[in-house]
C-alpha cells in the first residue's frame, strides 16, 4: 500500500512509518516535526521560522505530492498549522485525491473536550475530576477553543466523513466510544473507533540496574500546559518529598531545555513523573520505560486490560491529587529494592505491547480492513 501520514505528535507517525516500511509499504510523512522536537519527515511543513506566506507557498508546492495514496492518516483534526476554516478545503482535497481517510484520536480535540466535560465516562481526565468539571485556566481555555467553534465544526466534519478513527490510548478510545453521531453513510462515529497502541523503537540497550544511592527523579515542565497536565501538582509533591528526604531522592527538573538535552536528562534518571490525569502511559512515558526508567503517572487497570496485560504492572499509578503523588513516590524511594524489578517490567511491557513492528502490523491489518 501507499500510505501518507500527515502531522506529528511525539514521533508517532515517524515511528509508525518506519514499521510500515519494514512491512513493505511505501510511506510518506508530511509534518512540521512536532515543533521544537524536530522529528524526521519526508515533506517539511514547518511554519514557525518561515511565516504564514512562506508556509502557504510550501504547502501549495507539497499538495501535488500528497495524492494517489491508498490511505491517508491525519494526526488530529487540526493536522496543519492553519486555522480550522482553512483546513476544510484541504481535507476535502485530500479526500477527493486519495483512497481511505483515517483520523487520529491522539490528543486534544472537540470530542475529548466535550465528552469529558459533559458525559465524564472516566473517573478523571484533563477536563473532569469525578463529576466536576476542572476549572483551572488552561482547561477552560481548551474548552472554549473546541466547543461551539470552527474547530468543533471541523472535527465533526472529519469524524463523520472519514473511513476510520484510530485511538492511541485507552482514554481516547473510551471517549470516542461515547459518540453516537451518525454520518451520511449511516455509520456512527463510535463504530469507527479502533484502538492501536503507540509505536516505540526499542533501544539496543536498556539500563535496568539500580546501584543504590538517591533515587533520581525527573520531571519536565511546560509552563503553558503545566496545570492542564498536572505537572504543577507532581512538581510540588516531588519538591516537598525531596525536602523531607534529601538523602533518598534527587529531583531533576527540565524546563526550556533543548530537546536532545531533555532526552539525555531522562536517560540519566531512574523515575519519570508524567501525565497526572492520564489512565495510560503516553509517548513520553513509553520512551522512558523502553530505556528502563520507571514511570509514575497513568497506569489504571483499564489501560492494562486494553492491551490484555495480566502479569506486568510496571507503572506507579497515581490518582490526581498532591497527597496521592506524595504517598506513592515516598513509598518508592523508601523501598528502592523494587526499582530494578520495575525497570525490567517497564522494558518488557513496552516490548510486548508497543514494539514498532508489532504496532505497524496492527495498522497494516486495520488499513486492509477498510477496503
Amino acid at each position: 500500500m501507499k500510505i501518507l501520514l500527515i502531522g506529528e505528535y511525539s514521533n508517532v507517525h515517524n515511528t509508525l512509518a518506519k514499521g510500515l516500511r519494514e512491512l513493505g509499504h511505501t510511506v510518506c510523512v508530511a509534518s512540521d516535526g512536532d515543533g521544537w522536537k524536530n522529528y524526521p519527515r519526508d515533506i517539511d511543513l514547518e511554519r514557525e521560522h518561515i511565516g504564514r506566506w512562506g508556509f502557504l507557498r510550501n504547502l501549495v508546492k507539497a499538495l501535488p505530492q500528497m495524492k494517489g495514496f491508498d490511505v491517508v492518516q491525519i494526526i488530529n483534526p487540526m493536522f496543519l498549522e492553519l486555522k480550522a476554516e482553512r483546513l476544510y478545503p484541504i481535507y476535502d482535497w485530500l479526500r477527493h485525491h486519495n483512497g481511505k481517510m483515517v483520523m487520529g484520536a491522539f490528543g486534544l480535540d472537540h470530542y475529548w473536550a466535550k465528552v469529558n466535560s459533559e458525559l465524564m465516562p472516566m473517573r478523571y481526565s484533563d477536563f473532569n475530576l469525578g463529576n466536576e468539571v476542572r476549572t483551572d485556566g488552561v482547561s477552560r481555555l481548551y474548552l472554549n477553543e473546541w466547543i461551539g467553534t470552527p474547530k468543533e465544526k471541523l472535527n465533526r466534519h472529519i469524524a463523520l466523513d472519514c473511513d476510520g478513527i484510530v485511538a492511541g490510548l485507552y482514554e481516547y478510545w473510551a471517549t470516542y466510544n461515547e459518540v453516537g453521531e451518525t454520518g451520511r453513510d449511516g455509520v456512527r462515529i463510535k463504530d469507527k473507533i479502533k484502538f492501536i497502541p503507540y509505536p516505540i523503537v526499542m533501544p539496543e540497550h536498556s539500563d535496568t540496574s539500580f546501584s543504590g544511592g538517591p533515587v533520581k527523579v525527573f520531571i519536565g515542565i511546560s509552563r503553558d500546559r503545566s496545570a492542564y497536565k498536572g505537572t504543577d501538582v507532581m512538581l510540588r509533591a516531588a519538591q516537598d518529598l525531596q525536602a523531607a528526604h534529601p538523602g533518598l531522592m534527587e529531583l531533576h527538573i527540565a524546563e526550556g531545555v533543548p530537546f536532545n538535552e531533555y532526552r539525555h536528562m531522562i536517560d540519566r534518571c531512574d523515575v519519570l513523573l508524567d501525565q497526572l490525569y492520564g489512565y495510560s502511559p503516553a509517548m513520553n512515558s513509553l520512551l522512558a520505560m523502553s530505556k528502563g526508567v520507571v514511570a509514575v503517572g497513568g497506569g489504571e487497570p483499564e489501560s492494562y486490560s486494553m492491551v490484555d496485560e495480566s502479569e506486568l504492572r510496571p507503572i506507579i499509578n497515581v490518582e490526581p491529587s498532591y497527597e496521592n503523588v506524595y504517598r506513592e513516590l515516598e513509598r518508592l524511594i523508601q523501598h528502592p529494592e523494587i526499582i530494578s524489578q520495575l525497570k525490567c517490567q517497564s522494558v518488557e511491557y513496552v516490548r510486548r505491547h508497543h514494539e514498532y513492528t508489532k504496532v505497524a502490523k496492527q495498522y497494516h491489518d486495520y488499513y486492509r480492513s477498510l477496503f
